[in-house]
């Protein structure tokens, strides 16, 4: 067996979550809550252990470990998420919503909503407003927005290496 080859299969073994104490935990939580309140603004694990009061290495590692995603995939799950809402019930340009959920880029917002969510935040708005006219009143908003939740519990990256390796196959 080769290095490559245990590596994949390092990888592939899911990783046993470590315990950890409880005051660990509240500090991961407190960085947590600072990305939930604040996710527009950029978020580097440097500032996020300063705000959990840990080395970076130890906060990135324990943050994987308590929440089952690294720190920067959860931030990209709650900069979908609002930019989802923004553009579902706001009439603000995609542009704007892209600046207001914390991309310097245009282009990198449209790519990652479309990696995340299968469609361009544009295609997303307009599925989206015909979806409402034709559900209102049957499902309360609460499950409507749990059941548009994004799922980013694989990478990014990975989701566009999988979806090249398709339509390569194809």
């Amino acid at each position: 067996m080769n290095n490559r080859s245990i590596k994949a299969g390092h990888q592939e073994r899911p990783r046993r979550r470590a315990r950890q104490s409880p005051e660990l935990l509240r500090r991961l939580l407190r960085a947590k809550d600072s990305i939930d309140k604040a996710s527009h603004e950029v978020w580097p694990v440097r500032r996020l252990a300063r705000v959990s009061g840990v080395s970076e290495a130890h906060f990135a590692r324990s943050f994987k470990d308590a929440f089952g995603i690294p720190p920067h995939r959860y931030l990209l799950t709650r900069r979908i998420e609002r930019a989802t809402a923004l553009l579902r019930e706001t009439s603000l340009s995609i542009t704007d919503v892209a600046f207001q959920t914390g991309w310097d880029s245009l282009g990198t917002f449209g790519r990652t909503f479309r990696d995340v969510t299968g469609e361009s935040p544009g295609a997303f708005r307009l599925r989206e407003k015909a979806a409402v006219q034709e559900r209102q009143g049957q499902m309360p908003v609460c499950f409507l927005k749990a059941s548009n939740r994004p799922d980013l519990t694989i990478a990014v990256l990975e989701k566009r290496r999988r979806a090249s390796k398709d339509n390569n196959a194809g």
